[in-house]
């Protein structure tokens, strides 16, 4: 019996920073940044989760918003 060598796993992060997505859905992290503050005029449309003092975004939420987007 041949003994078949595995590779490891690619494990997909389900929680996204800033910067990842800023890449994820194909805009400027600053952009991001400063419709997250309380200030913002136009507030990002998807809420981020706190963890541990991180800024982060479910990849579910992502998709989520991306699919309801309407298209031209």
């Amino acid at each position: 019996m041949k003994k078949t060598e595995s590779k490891p796993r690619e494990i997909k992060p389900r929680m996204l920073s800033v910067d990842q997505t800023a890449q994820y859905i194909g805009l400027a992290t600053k952009t991001i940044r400063n419709r997250l503050g309380p200030k913002a005029k136009k507030p990002f449309p998807i809420k981020p989760k706190h963890i541990g003092g991180r800024v982060l975004f479910d990849v579910k939420d992502l998709d989520k918003y991306l699919d309801a987007l309407p298209t031209t």
